[in-house]
């Protein structure tokens, strides 16, 4: 008997059916904004993830040597490729570029609660726009799917920041700092002790008082903005801050910013962030860990060999990932699997009757099962009866003797004759009640 590997989930059709709807929902947002969906491989040069973050990244990958001796991966997100498939063909897309794709990726890391290492996205990326108003949009995307998913704006948080904003912090004090470093630590805070986030500002090149400072800085800017302005003239931080204050502003007019809550302790791991970042938080704190998170990534088309061009995305895990657990808490969780409409019930020789109603019903968008292990009329009843079938079409032989089929409600039991030539007719839903 063979077991599954840790960290992969088997899905049964009564646990996926409302993650489909899960992804439906969110998909549907996406396209309300524009969004044109993309399909990308899963496998890689693994070389897209460790030139921009080190070789101790593998760790975190599922890298191997191919048969033609290529060192490649497989994909544990999907900016990088998104951004190799911007640069390859950049002169011929139409700017803002607008794609969005769901997909599994894959990640070795320890699993816990809301983490595998089968995980799937949605992400939804805008390529050329740098105004506020993209940022915006990322936000309101988000934002809409998690409301039309049944949640409201009691129930989540956008913890909002910016990556220039702690940069430039970092470069007011008097010290040789390495700002990837400290805004690495700082996207930790929450998950390690005070004196271990401190010790990773002082390894980052601050002294122990500056490392205070410093996080006290981000505590008073969540309330107030000035107080970073206040404490440096940097012209590149007032330019930051402003930023912020206009992608908020631009939230407000999307209708989103009562979801916003300045965060400047949330930093988002990757170092490929430039501006506006976000993370997903559920607002009761049932769910601890992030749910899901995006940003501005102005660089990275330029870093992969294309031209200077803006970027900013999310990516909403679907399955695999924190977000169920946010729906699940708040009541939010979509029922279980799909309806049948419409059981087809053969007994004898009938197959060319009963396919012809099948196909009928099907074509009017009903979902509609039928026999297909040539079961007795009991068998097929009580699977009828399992499948919480709405109404069962009995074609036997004998009642297509008298040119009829047998039309049962499941619900009451109650069922009626019809002529076989009048089912389903013109009906678009033909039930017991409209031949009663």
């Amino acid at each position: 008997m063979y077991e599954g590997l840790k960290g992969f989930t088997d899905f049964y059709p009564d646990a996926m059916a409302p993650r489909r709807q899960v992804i439906d929902t969110i998909e549907e947002t996406a396209r309300a904004y524009g969004f044109r969906e993309t399909s990308t491989p899963a496998l890689e040069p693994a070389e897209m993830w460790t030139d921009k973050s080190g070789e101790d990244i593998v760790d975190e990958l599922y890298d191997f040597e191919d048969k033609g001796g290529r060192h490649v991966t497989l994909t544990p997100e999907l900016t990088p490729t998104v951004a190799r498939m911007v640069v390859a063909k950049q002169q011929a897309l139409s700017k803002p570029i607008k794609w969005v794709s769901t997909r599994p990726f894959w990640r070795y890391e320890q699993v816990q609660q809301g983490r595998f290492r089968e995980l799937y996205q949605t992400n939804a990326d805008i390529f050329g726009s740098s105004e506020p108003e993209a940022d915006a949009e990322v936000l309101a995307f988000a934002a809409d799917s998690l409301t039309n998913l049944g949640l409201d704006g009691s129930e989540f948080e956008f913890r909002v920041s910016h990556r220039d904003i702690l940069g430039e912090l970092l470069r007011s004090f008097d010290a040789d700092v390495d700002t990837t470093e400290a805004i690495r630590a700082v996207d930790k805070r929450a998950k390690v002790d005070e004196g271990e986030y401190l010790g990773l500002l002082s390894d980052a090149g601050l002294s122990y008082d500056q490392a205070r400072e410093f996080d006290d800085l981000l505590v008073a800017g969540d309330e107030d903005l000035s107080a970073l302005t206040d404490f440096s003239d940097s012209d590149d931080l007032a330019e930051a801050v402003e930023n912020l204050e206009t992608v908020l502003a631009a939230a407000e007019d999307f209708g989103v910013r009562e979801y916003c809550d300045v965060s400047l302790t949330t930093a988002r791991g990757l170092d490929y962030y430039t501006g506006v970042v976000f993370e997903c938080f559920d607002a009761s704190g049932e769910v601890s860990r992030s749910i899901f998170g995006g940003g501005r990534y102005d660089h990275l088309i330029e870093e992969f060999g294309g031209q200077p061009t803006p970027a900013v995305g999310v990516g909403i895990g679907v399955m695999n990932s924190t977000l169920p657990l946010l729906l699940q808490t708040h009541d939010a969780w979509p029922g279980e699997g799909i309806s049948t409409d419409y059981y087809v019930l053969q007994v004898g020789d009938v197959r060319s009757v009963a396919s012809r109603i099948a196909r009928d019903l099907r074509e009017r968008g009903h979902v509609v099962e039928t026999d297909v292990s040539d079961r007795s009329f009991g068998a097929q009843m009580n699977y009828a009866d399992s499948i919480d079938a709405e109404t069962v079409v009995i074609v036997g032989e004998r009642d297509l003797e008298n040119d009829e089929v047998t039309i049962k409600d499941m619900e009451s039991g109650d069922q009626t004759n019809v002529p076989v030539e009048e089912f389903p007719g013109d009906s678009e839903r033909p039930t017991y009640d409209e031949f009663a």
